[in-house]
């Protein structure tokens, strides 16, 4: 009995010790792994930070490589008066988000980097910190709060309607499926009402006859404006929702049907102008900009350059449909002579398609009436009746 016990610790015994081996041979292999997995770890996190350089330098290269398709840069800048605040605005608030995405681009990869996972490290715990916390709020309720004054007070400047007895022009540009309908006002530089229950096939904007003030409006095919004077424009929408947007001039505003908007704008630069900035040259006779230098048509070199066609345009900026497309008119900007030559040209809508339709309120009063014919003296050889001569 007693050998047969100790034969029993003896296989006890070599079992331990077998597996006390074959234990110490699993931990190898686990803290050879271990040290393969770090290995790994710290040539990710090094590729980690290469790639946040290329990235940031590519994000700073593309930028420079593309300012001139930035708002306040080369061919794009503003062509009406309150353009400026808004490309202000903007840069404003491209400069500080620019410089908030590159810290925040290092200290994420690089915090990536730092606390990649190793053997023997730990998390520590960190309730709070006051300092932190007061930094991370108060930098960007400043930031904000400059970003926000500044918005709101060229949003009011823009934004702000015609005083009374002010010079402007006001025209009235109406969107529809899928086109802008234009209306100016005649001599009497007033537009006149509307009714949309008198939309017809002849009268597309409803305008009510009766009104006098509608029948020197006229309707033009472009946006014809003087250099310098106020213009208010009335946008509404005769279907579905549009948008009026003129990128040159910084004007965007929806036309919403059955709610007329406004928006009022001064041009400061006339169309040849404008082009005469896109085809201008540097110190070395060399094309400024020089995309504008290229044809229109590529299959024609000897043509015009895109600079000697360039237009003005009006835009919508809102999805209306398969034709959205389409909703495009030229815009031109001219002097004062030429504005006044423009309109001299321009027939209003009533007397070309409306006079002396049924739809003219005033055809019944053009009934001329005939003078009656009456007698000033008798006629030769006639007496009164009653009447004879003196012997």
């Amino acid at each position: 009995m007693t050998a047969l016990f100790v034969l029993l610790c003896v296989i006890l015994i070599g079992i331990i010790v077998v597996q006390i081996g074959k234990v110490t041979e699993l931990a190898g292999k686990i803290r050879g792994e271990e040290e393969a997995q770090e290995r790994t770890n710290r040539t990710q996190a090094g590729y980690s930070m290469i790639f946040m350089i290329v990235f940031l330098l590519a994000c700073t290269v593309s930028a420079i490589y593309y300012k001139d398709s930035m708002l306040w840069y080369g061919p794009n800048e503003s062509a009406s008066a309150h353009g400026g605040s808004i490309d202000y605005i903007f840069n404003i608030t491209l400069f500080f988000t620019g410089i908030v995405f590159f810290i925040t681009q290092i200290l994420l990869f690089y915090f990536a980097y730092k606390y990649r996972a190793r053997r023997g490290s730990k998390a520590e715990y960190i309730s709070h910190n006051n300092r932190l916390e007061v930094i991370w709020t108060a930098i960007p309720a400043v930031v904000m709060t400059f970003l926000v004054v500044g918005g709101l007070d060229a949003w009011n400047d823009v934004m702000a309607d015609v005083e009374e007895g002010e010079d402007y022009i006001e025209i009235e540009a109406t969107g529809y499926q899928f086109a802008w309908h234009l209306r100016y006002p005649g001599p009497d530089g007033k537009l006149g009402a509307r009714d949309y229950k008198m939309i017809s096939a002849t009268n597309p904007l409803g305008q009510v006859w009766s009104d006098e003030k509608n029948l020197d409006d006229f309707h033009p095919s472009e946006i014809v404006l003087p250099v310098g004077k106020k213009v208010r424009v009335r946008i509404t929408s005769r279907d579905v929702l549009h948008n009026f947007y003129l990128p040159h001039f910084r004007v965007k505003m929806d036309a919403v049907p059955g709610m007329p908007t406004y928006f009022v704008f001064t041009p400061t630069t006339t169309t040849e102008e404008y082009r005469a900035k896109l085809g201008a040259l540097n110190d070395r006779g060399e094309p400024k900009y020089p995309e504008w230098h290229a044809p229109v048509d590529p299959e024609d070199p000897e043509g015009p350059t895109k600079f000697e066609d360039f237009n003005f345009e009006l835009a919508c900026a809102e999805l209306c449909g398969k034709g959205h497309y389409a909703m495009r008119r030229a815009v031109r900007i001219v002097s004062e002579a030429e504005y006044k030559n423009w309109l001299s040209e321009q027939q209003s809508y009533y007397e070309s398609t409306i006079k002396g339709t049924e739809d003219d309120p005033f055809a019944s009063e053009a009934v001329e009436e005939e003078p009656e014919l009456t007698d000033a003296s008798p006629v030769e050889g006639d007496t009164p009746e009653g009447e004879g001569s003196a012997e």
